[in-house]
């Protein structure tokens, strides 16, 4: 369905004066999301021809199918898990490796489907080798390594990923309530409140000692800020009550400037940690150089 456009500068843009716009996140897709796309399609090539089979070869081709739609789910999976690890300084490799597994999915479905035209040969073996290296060539490997995980306290990393998963959960159903409106003008500007919010994250996970200073923002207020946005798009999909919204954005402002205000603290709070472990240890080799 075609949205009114819902810049600054459009009838509906009551975004208030002087207030910065904040960076837009990334879609949600991964980069080279398509092939995914590409690689289920693939799948039908084994489960049309399946019914116009024996039995067996059905079974087989139903089998070599549903390996296909395994692969691609996985490897969506997996891109995403990827690109997750590559925007965080530091961040531990996924539990599961999802391309891995896609791409051993991908050699099985070969396998099976070799088997259907040649029987129990060598050829099913080499579709699978190269269905499977083809895959890695295509999405590449999962994140082997932590990063930047040296000197930290994996009990106290825990417990951020707990805490920002749950805050990424509370800007997922924002964005979702803020859809009901159908409006792109404040969908954008949901996005912006969520960009200046992951600024935080990011801040906390890059120290996790912060959080017990950055609970309250990515507990309580996000909450609060996806309930008035939840019962906003409910009445502005009605009623279109302008100063609803212009209450609603002056909310998200006063969030995201909040939210600014603790990163920035939190940051010449590990500066001054920094400069106190500096004079510690300057003052220490003065001692033992004497």
């Amino acid at each position: 369905m075609a949205q009114r456009y819902g810049g600054r500068h459009s009838p509906q843009g009551n975004r208030p004066d002087g207030t910065p716009p904040a960076p837009i996140p990334a879609a949600g897709k991964p980069p080279g999301s398509w092939r995914t796309t590409v690689l289920f399609l693939t799948a039908f090539a084994f489960l049309f021809p399946a019914f116009g089979d024996a039995p067996s070869a059905m079974l087989l081709g139903l089998v070599a199918g549903g390996l296909l739609v395994l692969s691609a789910w996985l490897s969506r999976e997996g891109l995403r898990a990827r690109a997750a690890w590559e925007a965080r300084k530091v961040a531990r490799r996924p539990a599961i490796p999802r391309l891995l597994l896609g791409a051993a999915a991908t050699g099985a479905a070969l396998f099976t489907g070799g088997v259907i035209a040649h029987g129990l040969s060598i050829y099913p073996a080499f579709y699978a080798l190269l269905g499977a290296a083809l895959h890695l060539g295509a999405f590449g490997l999962d994140p082997m390594a932590d990063k930047g995980m040296e000197g930290v306290d994996p009990f106290q990393t825990d417990r951020v990923a707990r805490a920002v998963e749950e805050a990424e959960k509370r800007l997922a159903e924002m964005k979702s309530a803020i859809l009901r409106a159908g409006d792109r003008g404040l969908e954008a500007r949901v996005d912006r409140f969520a960009a200046q919010a992951r600024a935080l994250f990011r801040r906390v996970e890059s120290d996790p000692r912060d959080l017990t200073a950055a609970r309250k923002y990515l507990s309580v207020y996000l909450a609060g800020a996806r309930d008035a946005t939840a019962k906003f798009a409910d009445l502005w999909a009605q009623s279109r009550d302008a100063k609803a919204r212009a209450d609603w954005e002056a909310l998200l402002t006063d969030l995201e400037t909040t939210f600014a205000d603790r990163s920035q603290a939190l940051l010449e709070n590990g500066r001054t940690d920094l400069d106190i472990e500096i004079g510690v240890l300057r003052d220490r080799l003065k001692f033992e150089t004497r």
